[in-house]
C-alpha cells in the first residue's frame, strides 16, 4: 500500500471515528434510557394488569361506578383504533402499531433530544402501542376496554390504560413543542 493509500485509509479511519463520536454523542445517556424503559415496561405492565383484573372480575354487562356520575367500569372489547376507526382490520392495526413501535425506538435511540419530557412521552407512547398491540395479536383482534368516562346520559368511547398513555404521551410532546419554540422565537424576534 503506498503512501496515499495509507492517507486514505487513515482519514477513513478518522471519518468512521467521528461516526462513532457523533452517535455517542447523539445517543441516549444511562439515566435517559432508565427513564424510557421503566416507564415503557411499568405502562405495559400496568395496562396488561389492568385489563387482567377487569376481564376477569366483572361479567360481561356488569357496571362498576368508581366516581358516581362521572367514571365506570365495563367490559368492552374493540376490533378497531381510536374510536372504532378501521373495525375488523385487526392485521393492518397490529401492522401499524409495530411500525410505531420502531419509529418510537428510532427516535428514541437516534432522535438526539436531550429532554426529559421528550423521553418521558416517548415512554408512554411505547407502552401505550405495545399494550394494545399485544391484545390485538392474543386476543383474536380486539383490544380490550374497560374505562367509561360519562355526564348524564353522554358517554366518552371507553378506553384502557394504553390510550391514557398515548393520549398523555400526545400532551406532553405538545408542552414540549411549545416550551422548545418559545425561546427560538424569542431569538428570532430579538434578531430582527
Amino acid at each position: 500500500m503506498g503512501e496515499t493509500g495509507k492517507q486514505d485509509r487513515t482519514a477513513e479511519l478518522r471519518s468512521g471515528r467521528t461516526i462513532l463520536q457523533h452517535l455517542a454523542v447523539v445517543m441516549p445517556d444511562s439515566r435517559t434510557h432508565l427513564i424510557f424503559w421503566s416507564l415503557m415496561a411499568g405502562g405495559l405492565t400496568l395496562d396488561l394488569y389492568t385489563k387482567k383484573l377487569a376481564f376477569e372480575r366483572l361479567e360481561s354487562h356488569e357496571v362498576l361506578p368508581l366516581v358516581d356520575g362521572f367514571v365506570q367500569f365495563v367490559r368492552a372489547l374493540n376490533n378497531g383504533a381510536a374510536f372504532g376507526w378501521f373495525a375488523g382490520k385487526s392485521y393492518m392495526l397490529s401492522a401499524v402499531s409495530l411500525v410505531a413501535l420502531v419509529a418510537i425506538l428510532v427516535v428514541f435511540l437516534f432522535g438526539g433530544s436531550r429532554q426529559r419530557l421528550v423521553h418521558v412521552a416517548l415512554g408512554f407512547f411505547a407502552a401505550g402501542v405495545c399494550g394494545n398491540m399485544y391484545d390485538r395479536m392474543f386476543n383474536n383482534g380486539f383490544v380490550r376496554d374497560f374505562i367509561d368516562v360519562y355526564y348524564r346520559g353522554y358517554h366518552w368511547h371507553t378506553f384502557n390504560i394504553a390510550d391514557a398513555l398515548l393520549c398523555t404521551g400526545v400532551g406532553l410532546l405538545i408542552i414540549s413543542t411549545v416550551l422548545t419554540e418559545r425561546p427560538v422565537q424569542k431569538r428570532d424576534r430579538q434578531r430582527k
